[in-house]
């Protein structure tokens, strides 16, 4: 039996947890499920087109939108959406920072989540336009009408706020495909399958300077997304809690729909994951301990927005206005009583479940319950949007909304996207990500013995067997092959007092100390993120000030056209942008990527540098190389084996 404590299940080791993540993808046999869930998906995707089409044909009357309930599903479901995309940073980033270890199995599957649900959500403010093909309006450029966006709107906050989590998520994800890609290059049968592999890896060869910058950019990257998910959700709050409509103005939503956001991203990952871990036996990877933190984490978030439902009830009953009291018996008794219940008993009351942990080591419990919560926090933006739209503050404008069949099948057929997106996903992509799999594992093993040389080795011809004559084509180096990434290491460290400077070291997982044994110096790449940032920074400021203050000067509510405070959000999420796009572009430019061709794969087992075995290279170039001599500096370290690597 599996210990409830462990990540990684017993029996396994390096080469095992490549073969059992990438056979995933590249194994021939679909399994049925798939099918099934894929089949089942691309349908609701076709009906989500055919409504769409019907959309733009006859206008968004068919939503059954109206006045006083301006924002119907398609608002709700903007929000529902984005908030279930904030999980896959929360796992990924804040777990990366407090380096919590049992993220691994969870956070690429988590990430690609976020990416699907935010192309969800930004589906609807396009559709709810209207005229979706006029949304490029919202973004400040020079345009015929010498028009300028109103940057003291949270609309267009909204807008800078969504496209810069999009953006980041979406670097976040492909840098942390990298390496995996290397693997699933290295490790693929079909010849097209393999190149395809090789163009998204961008040539990644698992250098000790290519791991050096990638941790940097990572570590940056995710805290770079840390402040930007807390501020996304906030600015889509910042929707409702600027206006002066009855249950919308409340300083309380930012934190409360942050909190939300997380709860719904979190069950929203349990449903998923759950049934694709018992479709493809991942069981060892995702393991007790794993659902066990989920589902406390989901708790956590769900007595927060408890807190955030109470202090609603709160604040309108002790404000004594009687407007804040009406809205909250209206909420609570009016026509719209059932959501609001409804919404409670899915919130509140079944995730208490979760203090026992007979249920939090349940699948099948986990499943359900977080069914329940993906189903009462739609229904939370339902209450929150169209409950306190209905009714204002002039009875004479009150109103009914109940959504039509347009927006049932629009919402549903999003869904359908959504489930299409993350099948296709999981069947080209690895859903767990090998390298800190393997890097967990060796983390854990340290003082194991070295694996031994499988037999392939044996008969992918030992360097100690080739001659020691001069080869026939240029030569770049003479590489050694070692078992264990501690061997590695410690051999790197004697080459290097041994006077030898040109060495490269090559390993499947970031090894910390490697860089430092091999003579490399510390990367500046955290000051080439820092004036992104600050690019970014003044760069935004810049333009709203020029936009509002000079160009195209908007009298708003008597307020200073230097608004600044109103300013600081698009300034922020610039920031972000800017310093992201540095820390990732930085990495791979520093690290001399993309690049296809290197001379090292010109070795006959380097394909196994990304799966699990480790490679030392004294290149041709050093001043101390000698062809016979370097080659018996290398044999004796003791290695597998020690090949001549032709350029």
């Amino acid at each position: 039996m599996q210990e409830p404590g462990t990540l990684i299940g017993p029996g396994h080791n390096l080469r095992s947890i490549t073969e059992k993540i990438s056979n995933t993808v590249l194994t021939r046999v679909t399994p049925l499920p798939w099918l099934i869930g894929f089949a089942l998906g691309f349908v609701l995707l076709m009906l989500f087109l055919y409504a769409v089409s019907v959309l733009f044909l006859r206008g968004v009357g068919i939503w059954g939108i109206n006045q006083p309930v301006g924002w119907g599903y398609d608002i709700v479901n903007l929000v529902w959406w984005i908030g279930i995309g904030h999980a896959g940073t929360l796992i990924s980033a804040i777990l990366l920072l407090f380096r919590q270890q049992w993220r691994t199995s969870i956070n690429r599957f988590a990430e690609a989540m976020t990416l699907f649900a935010v192309s969800c959500a930004a589906l609807f403010p396009l559709l709810h336009l209207g005229r979706p093909w006029l949304a490029y309006w919202i973004f400040p450029y020079p345009n015929t009408f010498g028009l300028w966006p109103q940057f003291r709107s949270p609309l267009v906050w909204d807008a800078f706020a969504i496209g810069t989590y999009a953006t980041v998520s979406l670097l976040f994800w492909y840098i942390g495909l990298i390496p995996d890609l290397a693997s699933m290059r290295d490790r693929a049968g079909n010849r097209w399958v393999r190149y395809l592999y090789g163009l998204l890896a961008l040539g990644w060869r698992g250098a000790a300077h290519h791991w050096q910058r990638y941790d940097t950019a990572y570590l940056l990257l995710a805290a770079l997304a840390t402040p930007l998910v807390v501020s996304v959700h906030s600015v889509v709050s910042f929707d409702f809690a600027v206006s002066v409509i009855p249950g919308w103005h409340a300083t309380v939503f930012p934190p409360y729909f942050v909190a939300g956001a997380i709860f719904s991203g979190f069950a929203m990952v349990l449903t998923l994951l759950i049934p694709l871990r018992k479709i493809y036996r991942l069981e060892d990877f995702i393991t007790a301990r794993h659902l066990d933190n989920m589902a406390k984490v989901m708790l956590a978030t769900g007595l927060f927005v408890t807190y955030g439902y109470l202090t609603e009830a709160f604040t309108a009953w002790y404000s004594g206005s009687g407007v804040e009291r009406f809205w909250l018996f209206n909420r609570s008794f009016g026509p719209y009583w059932w959501a609001f219940w409804l919404l409670m008993l899915c919130n509140v009351a079944v995730p208490q479940a979760l203090w026992l942990g007979g249920v939090r080591s349940s699948p099948l419990w986990l499943f359900l319950i977080a069914l329940v919560v993906n189903v009462g926090m739609w229904l939370e933006r339902y209450v929150i949007i169209v409950v306190s739209l209905h009714r204002d503050y002039l009875p004479s404008s009150w109103g009914m909304y109940a959504g039509t069949f347009w927006d049932r099948l629009t919402f549903v057929g999003t869904i359908g996207l959504f489930l299409t997106l993350i099948f296709l996903f999981v069947r080209i992509l690895p859903m767990i990500s090998m390298f800190e799999m393997r890097h967990l594992w060796a983390e854990t093993h340290k003082h194991d013995e070295p694996e031994p040389a499988d037999a392939e080795a044996a008969s992918t011809a030992p360097a100690t067997a080739q001659p020691a004559s001069a080869p026939t084509a240029p030569l770049y180096g003479l590489m050694a092959e070692f078992g264990d990434g501690e061997e590695l290491l410690a051999k790197a460290r004697q080459t290097y007092q041994a006077g030898y400077r040109r060495i490269s070291a090559y390993s499947p997982f970031p090894i910390a100390e490697l860089p430092a044994a091999i003579g490399l110096r510390p990367t500046r790449l955290p000051y080439l993120v820092l004036l992104g940032g600050i690019v970014g920074a003044m760069g935004g400021f810049a333009l709203q000030y020029y936009a509002s203050v000079i160009d195209y000067p908007w009298n708003i509510g008597g307020r200073p056209l230097n608004s600044w405070p109103s300013f600081i959000i698009v300034t922020f999420e610039l920031t972000i942008l800017c310093a992201a796009g540095a820390a990732a572009l930085g990495m791979l430019l520093r690290n001399g990527l993309p690049r296809p061709y290197h001379a090292v794969f010109n070795a006959p087992r380097f394909k196994l540098a990304s799966q699990d075995r480790f490679f030392l290279c004294i290149e041709a170039n050093d001043p101390r190389f000698d062809l016979v001599g370097t080659r018996q500096f290398l044999e004796g370290l003791g290695p597998v084996g020690v090949v001549a690597v032709e350029q």
